[in-house]
């Protein structure tokens, strides 16, 4: 082998127990509800980070961290400063209106050093995420708690199903070797008993390994309709429909109507918005739907004008 190869095969060895190290401290941990809810929701922003495509957003502005203003926020204020426009985060106040929405946006940015009550639509123009300012976390979070809970009832499903009795002791060395043969079988060991004591000081109940199946089976349906109702709410189609059988074209787009509005919402408060900016800053912002919300907009849209095609032409025929 050459020092080439050599210093080659060094470095791979390297990469590979880094990878491994960085691995191995990323066990999950199930009982841990707020992280796992946290981790949810941020890997749903991760996939609505593809909902919109902006186009024309000046350097000053990334589009991640408008969008993460925006659906995190409820709403985001354009602003423009020291030559720059910026989409700040901030406050919504002032003395209201007379249909009661607010008139100042209060910004405190320490980056920028900037700190000012500005006039809405005179000093800076607002986007809401939708109509009315909550952003997306409310509804993350109501669907990754519903998620995180059905998913340590199957951890713990799981467990259970290694266990084929229920065991009850007596007395207290029994009941630290029943702990200890419980955290085996928890860990995926094999349990060992050390002593006859243990079989002295211990009684058994039948688990009805059948039964649990049957919970495994009902909470992984409890996951799969969680997800697609999140979805759902999101504009994208997954079916939930807990048929066992196949179904049908009809049953499958039985939730299409209820797939746009919220997504039709975030869209038109964006672009109203974006048309207050251009007059106010002369700037050439636009935007519009993007990635699978795109594709299932033209697919439901396509699917509306076969539908009115064929009316048409059935009225024509009578």
């Amino acid at each position: 082998m050459s020092v080439e190869e050599r210093r080659n095969a060094r470095s791979f060895r390297e990469y590979n127990k880094f990878i491994s190290e960085l691995i191995g401290g990323c066990k999950y941990d199930f009982s841990d509800k707020n992280e796992c809810v946290n981790i949810h929701i941020r890997y749903m922003l991760n996939r609505t980070q593809s909902m919109f495509r902006w186009s024309g957003l000046p350097d000053s502005i990334p589009q991640r961290n408008l969008e993460l203003i925006l659906q995190c926020n409820g709403c985001a204020g354009f602003y423009f400063y020291n030559g720059s426009l910026y989409a700040f985060s901030g406050g919504l106040g002032g003395e209201p209106n007379p249909y009661y929405m607010p008139t100042i946006f209060t910004i405190a940015n320490p980056a920028l050093k900037l700190t000012v009550n500005a006039e809405i639509d005179k000093d800076c123009i607002i986007i809401p995420n939708d109509s009315m300012y909550m952003g997306l976390l409310p509804l993350f979070s109501r669907h990754a708690t519903s998620l995180v809970e059905n998913e340590l009832s199957i951890m713990v499903a799981l467990i259970n199903s290694r266990i084929p009795a229920l065991i009850s002791s007596d007395n207290d060395g029994a009941t630290k070797s029943a702990e200890k043969y419980i955290a085996d079988i928890k860990d995926g060991k094999l349990g060992v008993i050390a002593s006859q004591a243990f079989f002295d000081g211990i009684k058994t109940q039948p688990y009805g390994a059948t039964s649990n199946t049957n919970i495994i089976t009902n909470l992984i349906e409890s996951e799969q309709y969680i997800k697609a109702s999140w979805y759902n709410d999101l504009g994208l189609n997954a079916n939930y429909n807990m048929k066992r059988e196949s179904i049908n074209s009809g049953e499958s787009q039985l939730n299409d109507d209820a797939l746009l509005p919220l997504v039709d919402d975030m869209l038109q408060c964006r672009q109203k918005a974006v048309e207050k900016i251009n007059a106010m800053f002369n700037t050439s912002i636009s935007v519009s739907l993007a990635s699978a919300w795109e594709d299932n907009q033209i697919e439901l849209e396509n699917a509306q004008e076969n539908e009115n095609s064929d009316n048409r032409k059935n009225e024509g025929g009578e």
